[in-house]
């Protein structure tokens, strides 16, 4: 079956369709079941119609879809009273998207600058590598020229750094930055963690140049880190923080969040959404929430993790034997990555991964990504790395 001319070509789409899911398993037009490790890129934080997200969603659909942001909304008021309490956060805005709410964590930062009175404090730091969404001006804060290419200027105010190297960042630093923005994890970047101690670097020398410190946690937060927050495994308490993906376990949710007084910059007028936190996408935030903060589940959570870092050992062990394949293990939590030496291209070793019955997803630096949900089964992850571990010794013969 071919792609339907209709659809713009804005992807290089794989000729599969699914009809449904279940858990970390999606089933495709012709039957054949997949253990979905892409997660829709970070996005089915509990996988394919979790039960929780399915009655929260019905029964607002049954209610009320849409009134928008003129009038209070009740449900969206809950989801921000459970992203601040569990949060350093006290205010939050909420978008549709991860490029919308990283496009707003820039806004607000500036304008907080703007409004105490410092109007040249309008650059954003951000690192090679980075990853923050593809609206026009998010396609300067990347670093990737590809992304850019073709679509006219770029847009002002963003300077970019080496990733993990402070003297690079202290070269640029000035009373002309209203903030760093970085990713905890560069997800697109790479399955990239962050070097010890550089968040930590990062906020200081944000503060103390009197600059906010933007976490951009669109695919690492609610939860994928380990933590609710990928912040919390650092020292560090972030002015605003970006989020999207996970958020909405599926449906269409980005929230930006910041502290009291940098959020109140943000008086009326100076920003919107015409869909953003509508009762349909509040309802199934909070499902994700009341998810996450079940008693243990975080906890369990990091056992896994545990659990699954180790069968990554064990699989690099396997493949150092002979002819190794894999170049290195990366990221964190369960946003990881296996880096394929040159010989190996990553989108070969997705395909090969896609017929045996495991979705994987890449990313830069010839690295593929593995994105489960966060509810997968100790059988599920033995079953992916099964497949895993074929995939290595059928490309070593090759």
């Amino acid at each position: 079956m071919t792609i339907s001319p209709s659809i713009m070509t804005t992807y290089g789409r794989i000729d599969i369709a699914f009809t449904h899911g279940e858990g970390s398993f999606l089933v495709a037009e012709d039957g054949k079941k997949y253990l979905d490790y892409a997660s829709g890129i970070a996005v089915n934080a509990f996988g394919h119609c979790h039960p929780k997200l399915v009655e929260a969603l019905q029964d607002q659909a049954s209610k009320l879809w849409h009134t928008s942001n003129l009038y209070r909304i009740l449900e969206q008021e809950t989801v921000a009273e459970k992203l601040v309490a569990n949060s350093c956060a006290d205010r939050v805005f909420f978008c549709n998207s991860g490029a919308e709410a990283t496009e707003g964590a820039v806004k607000v930062a500036r304008r907080y600058a703007w409004a105490n009175g410092e109007k040249e404090r309008t650059e954003i730091i951000c690192a090679t590598g980075a990853f923050h969404g593809r609206t026009l001006a998010m396609l300067a804060a990347n670093d990737r020229p590809l992304f850019r290419e073709g679509f006219g200027p770029s847009a002002q105010g963003f300077t970019h750094v080496e990733w993990g190297d402070i003297e690079s960042l202290k070269q640029v630093i000035g009373k002309h930055v209203a903030a760093i923005l970085v990713e905890p994890v560069q997800g697109e970047g790479g399955a990239r963690k962050a070097p010890e101690g550089y968040l930590k670097l990062l906020n200081d020398i944000a503060k103390e140049n009197g600059s906010l410190l933007i976490s951009d946690e669109v695919q690492i937060g609610m939860g994928r880190s380990g933590t609710l927050f990928a912040y919390q495994k650092e020292d560090i308490e972030p002015d605003i923080i970006a989020l999207a993906k996970g958020l909405g376990g599926g449906f269409p949710v980005g929230a930006v969040m910041a502290k009291a007084e940098v959020g109140d910059a943000m008086v009326p007028g100076t920003h919107g959404s015409t869909f953003g936190g509508n009762p349909l996408a509040m309802r199934s935030a909070n499902a994700v929430l009341e998810l996450l903060l079940e008693n243990d589940f975080l906890s369990n959570l990091r056992k896994m993790i545990v659990y699954f870092d180790k069968k990554m050992d064990e699989l690099i062990k396997n493949d150092m034997r002979i002819n190794p394949i894999i170049f290195a293990k990366k990221g964190s939590g369960m946003l990881r990555g296996l880096q394929l030496i040159e010989d190996v291209n990553a989108g070969d070793f997705g395909n090969i991964a896609r017929e045996k019955g495991l979705l994987l997803v890449g990313a830069a630096e010839n690295t593929i990504r593995l994105l489960p949900p966060l509810n997968t089964s100790k059988e599920e992850v033995d079953n992916a790395f099964d497949i895993l571990n074929d995939i290595v010794l059928e490309l070593k013969k090759t």
